[in-house]
């Protein structure tokens, strides 16, 4: 499958900046790219929400839209802030928003 649709970041991080905000669980997230091994997701978290610890795909990078973020894992915490890119460990690790944030998701899976 090949995927001809062009995103616009800016306006996908604004949208599910505002889902997440009226969601109970305070998450917006969407698989946008689907090109085997490829996957990009964006995902919106308001402040102190997390994505539980959990496994790392092959190969992934976080790279933040907007907001502050705690990257963590066995390895050690990282603080990521708008524009920042970082490729994520290969271990358990989970995300916690530090304010409200949205967040590109790139992972290759194996």
């Amino acid at each position: 499958m090949t995927t001809t649709t062009t995103y616009d970041l800016r306006s996908l991080a604004d949208d599910h900046l505002a889902a997440a905000r009226q969601a109970a669980h305070g998450r917006s997230a969407e698989l946008l790219i689907r090109e085997d091994p490829l996957r990009q997701s964006v995902i919106a978290l308001t402040e102190g929400n997390t994505l539980e610890e959990h496994n790392a795909p092959a190969c992934a990078t976080l790279q933040v839209l907007s907001g502050r973020v705690r990257l963590t894992a066995v390895s050690g915490d990282v603080m990521l802030g708008t524009g920042q890119i970082r490729a994520i460990p290969q271990e358990r690790h989970g995300l916690t928003a530090l304010t409200d944030a949205v967040v590109l998701l790139t992972a290759v899976m194996a």
